[in-house]
């Protein structure tokens, strides 16, 4: 990493650390996404800015970036390092609360919004790949939830996680599905859709 010595890693630096543990594509395009969809909610449901926008996003972009080398350990592995580099408290804990098999608590805002981001982000990004034109124009709230009643439509997303993501950040699901789509909207280049 390149900070100097005593700042907090730029997002630049979580860029690069993602890169260095994370080598395919497909984890990366996750990690943008739930990078973006955090982003949408820290800048227009909780109204952060400046830095703190930034550790929003950094929480997003890095809540997977131990999972290639460690998976039966991720993410604890992952925020023994986060730590070791200087990255926030507040990070490592979104990253450590950021699915239900830690059990670790959700006790912040920006926690619980990595949370409610991570699995709907990549079940939102799901339904795009379905639809004819492959597109996030073509996703909205009634066709995410009629997939999240399928439970042959990306089985591995956690439905529960879904529901109980938008209940811990108090937005109705239908609005958290508008809000994600939203999100990734302003990524869609990076992401193919």
């Amino acid at each position: 990493m390149t900070q100097a010595p005593g700042l907090a890693p730029t997002r630049a630096d979580a860029w690069q650390l993602l890169h260095e543990w994370t080598t395919t594509d497909a984890l990366r395009r996750h990690a943008v996404a739930v990078e973006a969809a955090v982003g949408w909610y820290a800048e227009h449901h909780f109204q952060v800015g400046g830095a703190d926008l930034e550790t929003w996003r950094i929480a997003g972009l890095l809540h997977d970036f131990d999972y290639e080398r460690f998976p039966e350990t991720h993410p604890l592995r992952g925020a023994d390092e986060l730590r070791r580099l200087g990255y926030p408290e507040s990070v490592v804990d979104a990253v450590l609360g950021h699915g239900d098999h830690t059990g670790f608590p959700r006790t912040t805002d920006l926690a619980r919004t990595v949370y409610a981001c991570d699995e709907m982000s990549g079940f939102v990004i799901a339904v795009a790949y379905v639809r004819p034109g492959r597109s996030l124009d073509e996703v909205d709230p009634r066709a995410v939830l009629k997939k999240v009643k399928d439970k042959g439509f990306a089985r591995q997303v956690p439905r529960d996680q879904l529901l109980k993501g938008a209940e811990e950040i108090g937005v109705p699901l239908e609005q958290h599905v508008q809000n994600v789509v939203t999100g990734l909207l302003t990524v869609r280049t990076a992401l193919g859709l």
